[in-house]
C-alpha cells in the first residue's frame, strides 16, 4: 500500500493520512482531524513552532468546518480563505510542504491533498546590519528570512524585469535560494551560469550563503574571494541595477553578487548619501590603511634586520632604546605579539559579551604593560600591531584576506627582506589580473583599464557624471541616466 501512495497511485483519505504519519515520526508534526457539519472528514498536517495555527483555524479549519449538508460544490480550495493553495497529486509533494513549514489538508471525498501556505518560522525583525552600519542612508538590513529579504528588494525595485528564481540546495536541508537579476540589465549567461553551479553540487546542508558563495566560485581554496556580499537591500539593488546577479540564502542574513570586483570593498553604501569630493577622501583613506595595515609589520621587520637607514635618525634612537635587553629577534617577537592579538580578538567574540568587553581591556592595558615591563615585548611592536589592525578594520569584507597577507608579507620580510616583500607584491598582482568572476577581472577598471568606470572606482563622481552603467560588467542596457533633453 504505501509503495502505491509513495508513486503516486490515488488511494483513499485513511491509505495517505497513514503513509504521511509513519513517514514523519517526528513529536513536533502534528495531526488534526476534524469535521464539517456535512459529515466529510478532514486532516490538517503541519509542524508545531513552523506553521502558523492561528490562520490554519481561522483560514482553513473554521471555514471547512461550517459548511453544512448541500452547500459544497465539490472543490475545496473554493471554500478556503487562503490566499496561497495548492493542489497536490504526489504524496511527496505534500510531505516537502509539511517539512517546509505549510500546512497540508487531506480530504475524504475524492482523496483530495492540498499544501496550504501558513509558514511562519521564528526570526527576528528588520534591524540595521552590525558591519555596514551608515549615518546618513537607509538602515534597513537583511534577516533570516528569504520572504523577508525579497520583499525588502520588491520595496526598492518596482520594475517587471525584476527577475527572482527560487532554487533548492542541499539534499537534506533543501534550503530555498532565490537568484535575483533585472532582464535587460544583467549581462547574458551569468544567470545560467550560476544558477549550473549551485544545481551541480549535492551537499546535505547549506546553511548559509558562505556554502552558495564556495559553490558559485571557479576558485574556491582562492586567497582572494570571487564573489560579493553585502547586507542591506540598498546595495543589493543598487548592485542589480549595475547588471549584477544576486543570491538570497534562506537563513543567512548576507546576500551575495557576481560578478565581483576587488574595488567594491572599498566602496561603502554611505559614498553615495554624501558629496563625491568626501566620498573620494574616505576612499582614499580606506585603500591606505589597509595597505598600511598589511606591510607596516614587515617593513617594521625588513627596516630593523636589513635596511636599518629606511628608519629616520630620531626615530632609531627611540627604537633602538625600547628594543634593547628583548631576547626575541625582531620576527619572532612581532609574530609573538601578532599571535596574542589574535588570541585577544577570538576570546572576545566568543565570550559572553560583557566579560568580552572586560578581557579585552585587561588584554590590552594590563597584559601589554607587564610585558613592556618584563622586557618581553617592545612598545614600538605593540603599537605597531595595533594600528595594524586597526587600520585593516576600515575595510571589514576583507580581513579574512587582508590578515593572512600581513602574515605572509611578514615571513618573506623576515626571511627575504625588502626583496621578498617586491616579490610578494609582484606575485600577488600578477594573480589578481589573472583571476576573474564570470568573465570580469578582479581588478578592473584598473587591469584592464577601463576609463569609463574610473568614475566610480576610487575616485567619486557626482551622480549626473555617472551616466552608465559599469562598462566592466557588460550589461547589455548600458544607459544608468537617462536625460529628458534633446
Amino acid at each position: 500500500m504505501h509503495s502505491d501512495v509513495k508513486g503516486g497511485a490515488k488511494k483513499g483519505y485513511a491509505a495517505m493520512l497513514e503513509y504521511v504519519n509513519k513517514t514523519l515520526t517526528s513529536p513536533d508534526v502534528m495531526t488534526f482531524e476534524f469535521k464539517s457539519l456535512s459529515g466529510k472528514k478532514f486532516a490538517a498536517v503541519y509542524l508545531d513552532g513552523v506553521t502558523d495555527k492561528a490562520l490554519l483555524g481561522e483560514l482553513v479549519i473554521k471555514p471547512l468546518r461550517s459548511v453544512r449538508e448541500g452547500e459544497e460544490d465539490g472543490q475545496t480550495a473554493m471554500l478556503l480563505a487562503s490566499p496561497e493553495i495548492k493542489e497536490c497529486k504526489e504524496i511527496q509533494e505534500v510531505i516537502d510542504g509539511i517539512l517546509d513549514g505549510n500546512a497540508a489538508l487531506f480530504v475524504e471525498d475524492g482523496g483530495a491533498m492540498y499544501v496550504i501556505g501558513l509558514k511562519n518560522p521564528p526570526g527576528r525583525a528588520v534591524t540595521e546590519p552590525p558591519t555596514q552600519v551608515t549615518v546618513k542612508g537607509p538602515r534597513e538590513g537583511f534577516t533570516e528570512d528569504i520572504k523577508t529579504n525579497l520583499g525588502l528588494v520588491r520595496k526598492r525595485l518596482k520594475s517587471s524585469d525584476l527577475h527572482i528564481k527560487l532554487l533548492s540546495s542541499g539534499r537534506q536541508s533543501a534550503t530555498a535560494v532565490a537568484l535575483c537579476y533585472i532582464r535587460g540589465v544583467c549581462r547574458e549567461g551569468v544567470p545560467e551560469q550560476i544558477e549550473e553551479n549551485i544545481k551541480k553540487n549535492k551537499i546535505d546542508l547549506v546553511p548559509d550563503s558562505s556554502y552558495i558563495s564556495s559553490f558559485i566560485t571557479k576558485h574556491p581554496r582562492s586567497l582572494f574571494k570571487h564573489c560579493g556580499s553585502c547586507e542591506k537591500p540598498d546595495i543589493f539593488c543598487a548592485k542589480l541595477c549595475e547588471g549584477r546577479a544576486g543570491i538570497i540564502v534562506d537563513g543567512s542574513p548576507i546576500a551575495l553578487t557576481a560578478p565581483y570586483m576587488v574595488v567594491e570593498d572599498f566602496q561603502s553604501a554611505e559614498d553615495y548619501y554624501i558629496t563625491s569630493y568626501r566620498a573620494t577622501i574616505i576612499r582614499a583613506l580606506r585603500l591606505a590603511a589597509v595597505l598600511i595595515g598589511i606591510l607596516l609589520p614587515s617593513v617594521y621587520i625588513c627596516a630593523q634586520l636589513f635596511k636599518i637607514q629606511l628608519i629616520p635618525v630620531k626615530l632609531l634612537f627611540k627604537i633602538a632604546s625600547s628594543v634593547s635587553g628583548i631576547p626575541f629577534s625582531p620576527s619572532v617577537e612581532m609574530f609573538l605579539t601578532l599571535m596574542v592579538l589574535e588570541v585577544l580578538n577570538e576570546a572576545s567574540i566568543r565570550m559572553p559579551k560583557y566579560v568580552g568587553l572586560a578581557l579585552s581591556v585587561v588584554g590590552a592595558l594590563v597584559l601589554g604593560d607587564t610585558a613592556v615591563k618584563a622586557g618581553i615585548i617592545s612598545t614600538p611592536a605593540i603599537i605597531i600591531v595595533a594600528f595594524s589592525a586597526i587600520c585593516l578594520y576600515t575595510v571589514p569584507d576583507l580581513v579574512e584576506t587582508t590578515t593572512t597577507l600581513r602574515l605572509l608579507y611578514l615571513m618573506v620580510a623576515g626571511s627575504l627582506g625588502l626583496y621578498g616583500i617586491v616579490l610578494l607584491t609582484a606575485f600577488m598582482l600578477c594573480y589578481l589580473c589573472s583571476e576573474q568572476s564570470y568573465g570580469v577581472p578582479l581588478l578592473a577598471p584598473f587591469a584592464p583599464l577601463v576609463e569609463g568606470d574610473l568614475k566610480d572606482a576610487l575616485l567619486k563622481s557626482n551622480m549626473y557624471s555617472i551616466k552608465r552603467r559599469p562598462l566592466s560588467l557588460g550589461s547589455r542596457n548600458k544607459v544608468r541616466l537617462k536625460s529628458d533633453k534633446k
